[in-house]
C-alpha cells in the first residue's frame, strides 16, 4: 500500500470513529472511574508466570496466613493443568490456606453455602482455560457478589488468561466453540471489576496484538488491554501497574497518538481512568522488521513487537495447554 493510499485509509478510519470518541471522552464517573473502589486486581497474561507473580499475590492478600480461595472452572476438567500448577505455585510463594471452589451448576453457585468460603478470603485466584465457563456459572449469582465482597474488604482477586479476561466488564472470546472469535454477542459480559475496559491475553504469543484495535472500531467507549505472556497488570483504583512483561494499551480516545496502541514497559504506571501514563518503566522498543504472524486490520499497519515477543509463534511450543 503506497503512502497516499495508507494515508487515506487512516484518515477514513478516524472519521468513522470520531463519533464514538466524542462520546466516550464525555462520559463522567466517580473516582475511581474504572478501577476497584476497594482492594486490588491483578490480570496475569498467561503462559509460564514468575514466581515473583505469586509471591505479590500472596503479600497483597495478607502473606502466608492469608485465607486464599482458588476457583479453576475456567479449565476443560475439574483437574485441569493450570488449576494444579496454580495451586502448586501458591503453595511454593508460601500460601498455607487454600481453598479450592468449583462447580459447573449455576445454581449451586448461587448459594450462600458454597459461596461461602468468600467471605473469609482475602485473595482469589481464578485459573485459566476458557473465560465461557467463568460467565456461564458465576455471572450475576451469589459467588459473583461474593468476589466483589473480597475487594470492598481491601482483598486481591486475581485472573489469569482466560480469569484476567473474566474481571473487564466487556468479555472477549466468550464463544464456546473457538477462542478465535474475539466477540460472541450472546456472552460478551464479564464480571465488571473493572468498567469499561476489555482485557486479552496470550497476546504476542498468539498473534492478537492487533484484535483490540477491531473491537474498538465498534466499541470506541472501550479501553483495551493486552496481556503478554509472563506478565500482570496490577490495578488499585484507577491506577495500574505493569509487572514482569509488556502491557498493550488500546484507547481511540488519546489524540496524541494516530494508531489506538501504545506499549507500557514493566514498572509503568497508568491511569486507566484519565487513560494516561503516570510513570515510565524501560523505554520503548526501537521499531524493527518483524515477520508478522497473521494480516493486520484493515486500516492498520502492523507495529513493531516489544522486546519480549515470543521467537516462535508456533502453539506447540507453549507451555499453556488449555487455550482461553
Amino acid at each position: 500500500m503506497g503512502p497516499l493510499r495508507l494515508g487515506t485509509v487512516l484518515f477514513a478510519l478516524i472519521l468513522t470513529l470520531s463519533a464514538g470518541v466524542e462520546e466516550a471522552l464525555a462520559q463522567g464517573c466517580s473516582t475511581p472511574c474504572v478501577g476497584p473502589r476497594r482492594g486490588s486486581l491483578m490480570a496475569v497474561g498467561g503462559g509460564t508466570i514468575p514466581e515473583d507473580i505469586y509471591r505479590r499475590f500472596l503479600r497483597m492478600a495478607g502473606g502466608p496466613d492469608a485465607r486464599i480461595v482458588l476457583i479453576p472452572t475456567a479449565g476443560a476438567e475439574d483437574g485441569s493443568h493450570d488449576a494444579w500448577t496454580a495451586l502448586e505455585r501458591l503453595r511454593d510463594a508460601g500460601a498455607r490456606r487454600i481453598e479450592v471452589l468449583h462447580t459447573r451448576n449455576r445454581r449451586i453457585a448461587d448459594l450462600e453455602a458454597f459461596a461461602g468460603p468468600l467471605g473469609d478470603a482475602s485473595g482469589v485466584w481464578i485459573s485459566g482455560g476458557r473465560q465461557w465457563r467463568l460467565s456461564q456459572v458465576y455471572l450475576h449469582t451469589r459467588t459473583h457478589q461474593e468476589l466483589q465482597g473480597v475487594l470492598d474488604r481491601g482483598g486481591v482477586v486475581a485472573g489469569n488468561s482466560a480469569g484476567a479476561s473474566a474481571l473487564a466488564s466487556f468479555l472477549v472470546r466468550g464463544a464456546r466453540d473457538t477462542n478465535e472469535v474475539l466477540v460472541e454477542p450472546e456472552n460478551q459480559e464479564g464480571f465488571g471489576f473493572l468498567r469499561q475496559v476489555a482485557i486479552d491475553q496470550h497476546l504476542m504469543a498468539r498473534g492478537r496484538e492487533n484484535d483490540l484495535m477491531e473491537l474498538l472500531r465498534t466499541h470506541p467507549q472501550l479501553l483495551g488491554l493486552g496481556l503478554n505472556e509472563g506478565g500482570a497488570l496490577i490495578v488499585t483504583g484507577d491506577l495500574a501497574e505493569v509487572v514482569g512483561a509488556r502491557v498493550a494499551v488500546y484507547d481511540v480516545t488519546d489524540p496524541l497518538h494516530l494508531l489506538p496502541l501504545r506499549w507500557l514497559a514493566p514498572g509503568s504506571v497508568y491511569d486507566l481512568g484519565a487513560r494516561t501514563v503516570i510513570l515510565d518503566g524501560a523505554e520503548e522498543p526501537t521499531p524493527t522488521e518483524w515477520p508478522p504472524t497473521g494480516s493486520p486490520p484493515t486500516g492498520f499497519p502492523r507495529t513493531a513487537p516489544p522486546a519480549d515477543a515470543p521467537s516462535s509463534p508456533d502453539p506447540a511450543s507453549r507451555a499453556d495447554p488449555a487455550p482461553p
